[in-house]
């Protein structure tokens, strides 16, 4: 079972640059509760999900399911336009140690992703059907004993849940995870605190690539021990379309395929 874990989590991996590859749409619902549990206030953004110059760069198009207003659309544009700008102006050093930290990045993170299947114990409790595909249910509980590589390996012992692999891939097709209890990171002394929930749930796309299609969360943390931020929602991810290497931007924030 573990093993099974490791081929998913370098897949996993493999999958994260491929979506590098896409643009896509990214719609986001966040429920604001008050200290019961009650919606406060709730807010829906759409983005426009876009790589400029090797860069994954967010471009709001919605709020609330309407289309932003002339002087709020002519902002995004702005920003976007800055971006391009600075990248056309970047020079070759500055380029080589931004792209040198990225790498590392991304390194970072495939380290923390390996250290998932060490993490824990894992039992094959059954069989279920996801988008229309067989996958295995597996859960998870914290390994005692557990000695993280990472700094960010060290959240992994307050954490639980259960995974889906499709049984024809061995791709992730859903996750579901738990805190325990209450995790502490971060220079900024910021806190999730127990009962905070993320579900996730993947797709097969253009039958090479498996990529995030829906996401519900429910958070509560604390960040430098006094802001509290106690919210759900979820997040849908949409219309991804494959660009080529060649992609050009052509005008503000225009993003042009070349076929």
């Amino acid at each position: 079972m573990r093993q099974l874990l490791r081929v998913v989590a370098d897949k996993d991996i493999e999958n994260d640059k491929r979506q590098r590859d896409y643009t896509y749409i990214d719609r986001e619902v966040q429920n604001n509760l008050d200290g019961k549990g009650n919606t406060k206030s709730t807010e829906v953004k759409t983005y426009e999900i876009l790589e400029i110059y090797g860069e994954q760069v967010q471009r709001l198009i919605e709020k609330d399911d309407k289309p932003l207003d002339a002087k709020e659309a002519a902002k995004e544009e702005e920003k976007i336009q800055k971006i391009i700008d600075k990248r056309k102006d970047e020079s070759d050093d500055d380029r080589r140690k931004r792209e040198e930290k990225e790498v590392k990045d991304r390194e970072d993170g495939r380290k923390f992703v390996r250290e998932v299947a060490d993490a824990f114990d894992f039992k094959l409790v059954g069989t279920e059907q996801v988008g229309g595909r067989d996958a295995w249910i597996i859960d998870g509980e914290p390994r005692p004993g557990f000695e993280p590589h990472t700094k960010e390996a060290k959240v992994l012992s307050k954490v639980h849940g259960r995974v889906w692999i499709d049984k024809g891939d061995l791709q992730l097709a859903k996750m579901d995870i738990e805190m325990l209890d209450t995790v502490s990171f971060g220079w900024v002394l910021a806190r999730l605190h127990k009962g905070t929930r993320v579900m996730l749930e993947q797709a097969r796309v253009n039958d090479e690539v498996w990529l995030p299609r829906h996401m519900t969360f429910k958070v509560d943390a604390r960040v430098a021990l006094f802001k509290g931020y106690n919210f759900d929602g979820d997040q849908e991810y949409r219309d991804y379309k494959k660009f080529r290497s060649s992609t050009k931007i052509v005008g503000m924030g225009e993003v042009k395929d070349e076929k």
